[in-house]
């Protein structure tokens, strides 16, 4: 169990620990909430990395569990310590997609498939300043501020000279028209699409409306994959209130088939990037 400063994937990786510590003990969440006197859904929400877990409650678990290995508890209880440290995102205060955010900074690769807007990793501050307040139309400029921001730092990873990201985007069409901000916004942007599509760990494949019905059709979704073994694969479905996060190796296995029959359908990527890079002559040509 290997210190990772990354709290959200420690917090993840201590969850399924504690869920596999249950499951050879044969017994239920609801088990073992009636045990420790708190709810199901508190036992559920340490097992899937989405809730703080203090060193009590590992405590308390491992009891539970009757753990008589004191270097198991010792060492589940530094996880527990070590997932209670802050990210660099927590530093711009409560960004609603933190998990996401943490996911993403630990993932080796990254599969995304956008029907409505170019992906956040590739957006320029043009564009973000555009389309944050768009998509998010109460927001006050203090928080809008912080989001722009979070999302900057956030494209530090696809260069990342270290680790960089592998990512592969799959676009439909709608996002390459759809004017964000003004037509130059979108030239920009588009321009930008194509020259980081060039990158060896970057793809870009374009969706035309012509394609006609598609697997994406029922919506977004990310799909990130993590190099460390007890990692699995996350589906990540982004929601207007709350987030969905699939882990079952069934429903990943899903979404991955929906994307290859996307990329599969889409087009290859020097055909994209000269669609790309059409659709940025006609918002050129729009301005005049």
């Amino acid at each position: 169990m290997a210190s990772n400063v990354n709290p959200t994937v420690r917090r993840r990786r201590l969850g399924q620990e504690l869920r596999r510590l249950r499951e050879l003990k044969g017994m239920t969440a609801e088990e073992v909430a009636e045990r420790l006197l708190v709810s199901q859904s508190k036992i559920s929400r340490l097992e899937n990395g989405r809730r703080s877990i203090s060193q009590r409650d590992v405590r308390d678990l491992c009891g539970v569990y009757e753990v008589e290995d004191h270097r198991i508890v010792d060492s589940l209880m530094q996880m527990a310590k070590d997932s209670r440290q802050q990210g660099w995102w927590h530093a711009f205060g409560d960004i609603p997609y933190s998990v996401y955010i943490g996911l993403e900074t630990e993932a080796a690769s990254l599969r995304v498939y956008e029907s409505l807007l170019v992906p956040g990793l590739l957006q320029t501050p043009g564009y973000a300043e555009a389309v944050i307040p768009g998509t998010v139309p109460e927001l006050a400029p203090e928080p809008l501020e912080k989001r722009i921001q979070v999302r900057m730092r956030r494209q530090e990873r696809v260069n990342d000279p270290k680790r960089p990201l592998r990512l592969w985007v799959v676009l439909d069409e709608a996002a390459l028209r759809r004017v964000v901000g003004s037509h130059l916004i979108m030239r920009e942007q588009l321009d930008h699409l194509v020259e980081m599509s060039h990158l060896p760990h970057v793809t870009v494949q374009v969706l035309p409306y012509d394609t006609g019905a598609h697997a994406g059709m029922s919506g977004t979704f990310s799909i990130l994959e993590f190099d460390d073994a007890s990692d699995s694969s996350v589906v990540y479905i982004e929601g207007v209130t709350s987030d969905l996060y699939l882990e079952k190796t069934n429903d990943v296995h899903k979404y991955t088939i929906m994307y290859e029959h996307l990329r599969a359908q889409a087009l290859n990527a020097d055909q994209s990037r000269e669609f790309i890079a059409a659709a940025s002559k006609r918002h050129a040509d729009a301005m005049g």
